[in-house]
């Protein structure tokens, strides 16, 4: 009799750890510092396409000029050889991409953009939910300390705007789904670009993705019209913005868990505040001022070496 070696089958939702514990090196915080002024001034971008095309114009452009952007990197057509593995990246791009940039500009024409921005900047609890869920462990002491103390600072922030906004059930309901995509997302990622790299998963992600946007951006370019500023807004926002922030994400997941990874989406409200100032002459709250501070003590401390 011979025996045989059952393979173990594989889920789709497969999370993994990070290759790391240890606390953020140079490389962990450049990843951070790339990822929060990309996202953070994507929102002005996102403003300036918004003023002549629809919306879902502007997820097709970002998500194609991302897409053709990896594409120039020898590196993004590392071969995949495990049809497994591909599946498991053509379903992350409709998680990550695909679905979120549909909902998001939806949910924007029934909520105010500090309710859409607060909801969003939440994404690091999401992730650090999921992370308990797929991997059967908290979070290090720290990390969650952190990752608590910034969602605070982000309340702060956004307390003195949502006083004086409207959001409909139905808006917020799609943005926290987005959000709850997002941060299943940096775990699935996690094992794939430990595997293959990054910039791979992330070129292959953006292809399926745009199986699920293209039909939505075609079917809305009648209802757009032109404008060069509309236009060269689209070239920051999908090939750094969609592309390259997208590959650090993973990037950064890859060597420190998709839950302390999440942790950069708690900075991107501070560029975006910094841009408001500098740009659009706006004032800053003193709570907001106060939450700014939370939020960096926040990522400080889940920065710190992890202690499982």
């Amino acid at each position: 009799m011979t025996e045989t070696t059952q393979v173990p089958r594989r889920r789709l939702l497969e999370a993994g750890e990070g290759a790391s514990f240890e606390a953020f090196d140079p490389r962990d915080w450049g990843f951070i510092a790339g990822i929060a002024v990309t996202w953070g001034s994507s929102f002005l971008f996102i403003a300036m396409g918004l003023d002549a095309f629809a919306p879902g114009v502007v997820s097709l452009a970002r998500v194609g000029l991302g897409a053709m952007t990896l594409s120039l990197f020898p590196r993004a057509r590392k071969p995949v050889a495990d049809r497994g593995d591909l599946l498991r990246i053509a379903f992350l791009g409709w998680l990550w991409i695909g679905v979120p940039f549909l909902l998001f500009p939806i949910a924007q024409q029934h909520v105010d953009s500090s309710v859409a921005g607060m909801i969003n900047a939440s994404m690091p609890i999401a992730a650090t939910a999921w992370g308990i869920v797929l991997l059967r462990r908290l979070p290090g002491r720290i990390q969650l300390a952190g990752l608590l103390v910034g969602f605070i600072g982000i309340v702060g922030i956004f307390l003195p705007q949502l006083q004086r906004s409207q959001a409909s059930a139905f808006g917020a309901a799609l943005l926290l789904l987005a959000v709850v995509m997002y941060g299943l997302s940096t775990h699935l990622v996690v094992p794939l670009q430990q595997k293959y790299g990054g910039i791979a998963v992330i070129w292959r992600a953006q292809l399926s993705a745009l199986v699920l946007i293209a039909p939505f951006g075609l079917w809305q370019l009648p209802e757009s019209s032109f404008a060069w500023s509309s236009a060269l807004a689209m070239i920051p926002l999908g090939v750094v913005g969609t592309g390259l922030a997208l590959v650090w994400m993973a990037d950064l997941a890859g060597r420190v868990g998709g839950s302390r990874a999440s942790v950069a989406i708690y900075l991107v409200p501070l560029v975006a505040i910094a841009l408001g100032v500098l740009v659009r002459d706006e004032r800053v709250a003193p709570l907001a001022l106060a939450g700014m501070v939370l939020v960096l003590a926040g990522a400080y401390l889940t920065s710190r070496a992890e202690r499982r």
